[in-house]
């Protein structure tokens, strides 16, 4: 199947057709737009109780978005690229078409835009005078400033998060034309949110009926790869998730990490052997006991996960591993453990209680049953925030402890989200119009909670750790300390990046955050 290289996104092509048209909408002399991302505050009625409410947020993945800002990253893949080819180019000609083709706006890509929107709109709308001038004067670069909070940040709703604005009078409308490539930032926000949230129901989970945190990394793992929309889906989606914790199957995500973060180990997430269906049902109804025991053998030294449930769960728990092959599995380690999967049904119901029959639970030090460390569970079948918390409490109730288990999550972790569950919103909030600074907002009567902020933005933590959006420029005084804004792009550059090491730590439970869950 043919792959698109990066080389061939056009800038010019990545914004909602209405905006190509806004470059004619502002006021006359219109030198400058400044607008900024949230996620919204939710106000809800008060008599309705959610479930979960998702009060902050983990800030990831614009350092990505911004990679459509700038060709630096892909030219430096390429030459990358190149060196372990050991392809040398032929002359500094060919050295200067490459950076030529690595612009963001080049006489190729106007042209091809040109000519999109005049068939697209049936007229002649396209700012090819705007795009030219920033292609000869800043060399295809785009002239403006984004600055935006420490990715991995957990911040609370209601507060920008990041700000984009233009750095030269001419381009003034090029602010919101990158607003689209920009807000798609919603979805490692929201991947990487949903995936914290549940992390610290396990934490809580796991602290009660346990004592310690130990394997909490490993207890929520990706099975998300078939269930999106693309194969860019999957990578920032799974990079998403492996912000919280170390456990996936969609490799992609590693691709991701390591092309634009980076991190200290060779790779930032692990998985085990596992079985699925076909290599069981492969063998025959009536030799489901000759697949495991083949498959359990193949691998003496790791974990290997086994799914159960391809003909009868209860007969595979009760008779096959508990009774059959019952002292292969107790000769394996802690290290090594056989790992249960059942693909349908509560794990509570259909695998603790008869597991725990045939291999005889102890008690931890929290007074909850525990099976050997051979053998462990990983539930696999429509998990997601709501039944994950149903889960665990219902193990809890019946004195299970969380070290049992693990899950493993698919659409639900990487899929079945919008933009919409965390308000993710793109606001102008300050222009200058005939060379006077002018702070707007909106304020829609028929919902209170879409009105917008007021001018130049900042971010300040205050001495008791709360965060505030100071509005109206309001922030310049700095008397609530230093702005945690700091920039990121200006003019055609990414000026400041961050580890995935870096990440993980600014989104790291608190311990003022675990203290609230005990």
């Amino acid at each position: 199947m043919e792959q698109h290289r990066d080389t061939d996104f056009n800038i010019l092509l990545a914004t909602d057709s209405y905006k190509v048209t806004h470059y004619k909408q502002y006021p006359p002399n219109t030198s400058k737009v400044y607008s900024y991302f949230e996620c919204r505050e939710k106000k809800t009625d008060p008599t309705k109780t959610r479930k979960v409410k998702y009060d902050k947020t983990v800030f990831y993945g614009l350092h990505r978005r911004v990679q459509g800002c700038t060709e630096e990253n892909v030219q430096g893949c390429i030459l990358k690229a190149v060196q372990f080819l050991r392809i040398r180019l032929q002359s500094a000609a060919e050295a200067n078409g490459l950076a030529e083709h690595r612009k963001v706006a080049t006489r190729e890509k106007i042209q091809e835009a040109k000519e999109v929107y005049r068939e697209h709109f049936q007229d002649d709308v396209f700012n090819e005078k705007g795009w030219n001038y920033i292609l000869e004067k800043y060399d295809g670069h785009l002239p403006i400033e984004i600055k935006a909070v420490p990715e991995g940040s957990v911040i609370p709703r209601g507060n920008v998060l990041f700000t984009v604005e233009s750095t030269d009078p001419e381009c003034y409308w090029l602010t919101n034309w990158v607003e689209t490539i920009l807000v798609q930032i919603w979805y490692p926000i929201t991947v990487a949110t949903n995936s914290r949230e549940q992390k610290k129901i396990l934490a809580k989970y796991l602290m009660e009926t346990s004592g310690n945190l130990e394997g909490l990394e490993y207890k929520l793992h990706d099975f998300g790869y078939r269930g999106v929309s693309s194969q860019e889906t999957a990578g920032i989606g799974a990079s998403a998730h492996l912000v919280n914790f170390k456990g996936t199957d969609t490799v992609a995500g590693i691709g991701v990490i390591k092309k634009y973060y980076g991190t200290k180990d060779p790779v930032p997430g692990f998985s085990v052997p596992a079985a699925e269906h076909s290599t069981i049902t492969a063998w025959g109804k009536d030799h489901e006991k000759d697949a495991f025991e083949h498959i359990v053998k193949q691998f003496p030294s790791v974990p290997v996960s086994i799914v159960s449930d391809s003909y009868d769960i209860y007969n595979a728990c009760e008779k096959i591993w508990g009774e059959d092959l019952r002292s292969l599995i107790e000769s394996r380690s802690a290290e090594a453990p056989l790992v249960v999967r059942p693909d349908s049904g509560n794990p509570l119901d259909t695998v603790l209680e008869i597991l725990g029959k045939k291999f005889h639970p102890k008690e931890n030090s929290k007074g909850y049953k525990v099976l050997p460390p051979y053998i462990r569970v990983i539930q696999g079948d429509g998990v997601d925030i709501n039944t994950l918390q149903e889960i665990v409490e219902g193990m809890k109730q019946h004195r299970w402890s969380i070290e049992n288990i693990a899950f493993g999550s698919g659409g639900a972790l990487l899929q079945k989200l919008t933009r919409d569950l965390l308000n993710c919103s793109f606001k102008c909030s300050y222009v200058v119009t005939n060379g006077l600074g002018v702070n707007v907002f909106k304020d829609p009567v028929a919902d209170p909670n879409k009105r917008s902020k007021k001018g130049r933005l900042s971010l300040h933590k205050t001495p008791s750790g709360d965060f505030v959006t100071l509005e109206e420029g309001k922030g310049d005084l700095e008397e609530y300390g230093v702005d945690l804004l700091h920039t990121v792009f200006l003019n055609g550059k990414i000026v400041k990046t961050y580890t995935f090491d870096e990440v993980r730590e600014n989104a790291k439970l608190k311990d003022c955050e675990l203290d609230e869950l005990q």
